[in-house]
């Protein structure tokens, strides 16, 4: 007889056992070719145009041999989107026309010409009593939040843990919020199994290159004691059980699960393998569980990822006291700050493909660094990378320079302190020495602590990035750039400590990309479009989840409740 889940027990497994395919392709990108209105024949005279795009449809339906001129079709279509053939005539010369291609707008790094246009008037401001920083966020039009985790879980839940089905060993991957994933999936897959969840392993990633155990970035004691009510959390597997497989974990069967796979597919799959076997393996477990499952399940994601995960004492202590110095340098705008997470490293940077304004040696750095992190990646054959299509679809990293531009449109003076959270940025002195002309109240990790403070957490690239999360957390505005697991996280955490809303300046790439690549644009103009953009960030940062979206990201309204219901929840299980 098979154990208990918390969907059934073993006689109520009717659901598929096929998983979903990724949230990225669950809504289809093709619409119905035949529908639709305004078909070919409708009343009214047709242009040319019309007419032989008629024909040469018609005629690749008809005769499938023309489907050989499709590549053409697609290579004259991708040319058209690149404006490589776009031309502008120049002059006569010698009954000779001498042309140039034109750039579509957007396609080039032109901001630090923009910047020397718009700085006196960004001088002209330098200490206005005006800031963004107190007026950012208009608060009353958002529904207040509140967190209640714990009765949404009691809803469905055993009174108390049922008898364990066996031990579940998985392996992080990645980086700090990679990890964070992991884990917190994890927990909800044990909860889900009524099985006993062992400390999650970390492995040692080729980029990431930290090899930072559970203990050393979160507090393995109270995440143990957090989830005592709801998942049993053991350090190590059993003696006992650890010897029915020779004294080797390897030798525990490794279950590949595919990647979004449903909760009812772990129910049919995997538990019947973990009864019979007492424990089982899942190596890698990134992105393992759907983004849609029940809204229990839902609820285990936010009590592990907003309340069981903490970080471990050495890196609050010092994470606690950059937030204070951070308050501290921020006194003259009542302890508020701005937080930057900048992802403009140099491999961020080669993996973008993106092309800045360093010319040949920055095409040869880029090239190195794509070689050394990601092999042959970029040479297959077939690879074509186009850096101006790639900054007018807004996939470029913002560089420092761009951002204290936007910050400075949006009305944040020079008086405000900004905290930037980064690694190594590429070429530094030259790429930050603009964001810190706008902005002279500018902190990093490094400026915020001291050598022997920072010491223990070099070489540790995740414990590093638990100090600039945590520092981001707390800051009046955060200011994502280039998305990510990061920015995505720390989003939703921001959601559910301050009553659903964001708080976060989210830009749209696209339009920025048009905007500094635009010389001869007014301040006015200029300024007025940043405001627009600082303003849709504040719509959206209360907003709910969709069916495709992430709980990580949205607490709302699977683990959150309005003020008014929260008040009626106020007998929730607690610790």
């Amino acid at each position: 007889m098979h154990g208990l889940s918390r969907l059934g027990t073993g006689s109520n497994r009717s659901v598929s056992p096929s998983p979903p395919s990724s949230p990225r392709f669950r809504h289809g990108r093709y619409k119905n070719f035949a529908g639709g209105g305004g078909g070919v024949g409708r009343g009214g005279k047709q242009s040319a145009a019309n007419k032989i795009v008629f024909v040469l449809i018609s005629t690749v339906f008809r005769r499938k041999g023309v489907l050989l001129f499709a590549p053409l079709l697609y290579i004259s279509g991708m040319l058209l989107y690149m404006g490589l053939l776009g031309f502008d005539v120049v002059s006569l010369k010698n009954a000779v026309v001498v042309v140039h291609r034109r750039s579509p707008p957007g396609s080039v790094y032109r901001s630090p010409q923009l910047f020397q246009k718009l700085w006196p008037h960004m001088e002209a401001e330098s200490n206005a009593t005006h800031n963004a920083l107190m007026i950012a966020w208009n608060l009353k039009m958002h529904q207040g939040w509140k967190p209640c985790v714990n009765s949404i879980i009691s809803k469905t839940g055993f009174s108390e843990l049922p008898k364990s089905n066996g031990f579940l060993i998985i392996e992080a991957n990645g980086g700090l919020n990679q990890q964070r994933l992991s884990i917190c999936d994890a927990v909800a897959v044990a909860w889900l199994l009524n099985a006993t969840l062992v400390i999650p392993i970390f492995h040692l990633n080729s980029v990431w290159r930290d090899s930072s155990k559970f203990g050393d970035i979160f507090d393995e004691e109270f995440f143990i004691h957090a989830l005592r009510n709801h998942v049993n959390v053991v350090r190590e597997l059993p003696e006992d059980v650890l010897q029915r497989f020779d004294n080797n974990i390897s030798n525990i069967v490794n279950l590949r699960v595919k990647g979004w796979s449903s909760a009812a597919h772990y129910i049919q799959k995997v538990l019947p393998k973990l009864e019979a076997m007492g424990a089982v393996r899942i190596a890698p477990f990134s992105n393992r569980l759907a983004y849609s499952v029940p809204s229990n399940v839902q609820g285990v994601r936010c009590l592990s990822n907003f309340q069981a995960l903490t970080f471990a004492e050495p890196i609050r202590t010092l994470a606690d006291k950059m937030v204070e110095r951070m308050v501290m340098n921020s006194s003259h705008s009542g302890g508020k700050y701005v937080s930057v997470h900048l992802r403009f490293e140099t491999d961020m940077v080669a993996f973008s493909c993106c092309e800045y304004d360093g010319g040949e040696e920055e095409k040869r750095e880029m090239d190195i660094a794509r070689e050394r992190s990601w092999r042959g990646k970029f040479r297959r054959r077939g690879r074509v990378i186009r850096p101006g299509a790639n900054r007018m679809d807004g996939k470029c990293p913002l560089t420092p320079l761009e951002v204290g531009l936007m910050l400075r449109g949006m009305g944040f003076n020079n008086n405000t302190s900004v905290f930037v959270a980064a690694g190594n940025i590429y070429k530094a002195e030259k790429y930050m020495a603009p964001l810190k002309q706008m902005f002279p109240l500018l902190e990093t990790k490094n400026t915020l602590t001291t050598p022997e403070e920072l010491a223990p957490f070099k070489g540790h690239s995740s414990r590093l990035a638990a100090l600039d999360y945590t520092v981001c957390l707390h800051s009046e505005v955060f200011v994502t750039t280039q998305g990510g697991n990061f920015p995505h996280f720390l989003m939703g955490h921001r959601r559910y400590l301050f009553g659903g809303h964001a708080k976060t300046i989210k830009p749209d790439k696209r339009k920025l990309a048009l905007l500094f690549d635009s010389p001869h644009i007014r301040w006015e103009t200029f300024r007025r479009q940043m405001k627009d953009m600082l303003r849709h960030s504040d719509v959206k940062g209360g907003e709910l989840k969709k069916p495709s979206g992430s709980v990580y990201t949205f607490p709302m309204p699977d683990c959150m409740c309005k003020q008014t219901e929260a008040a009626a929840n106020e007998s929730s299980l607690s610790f």
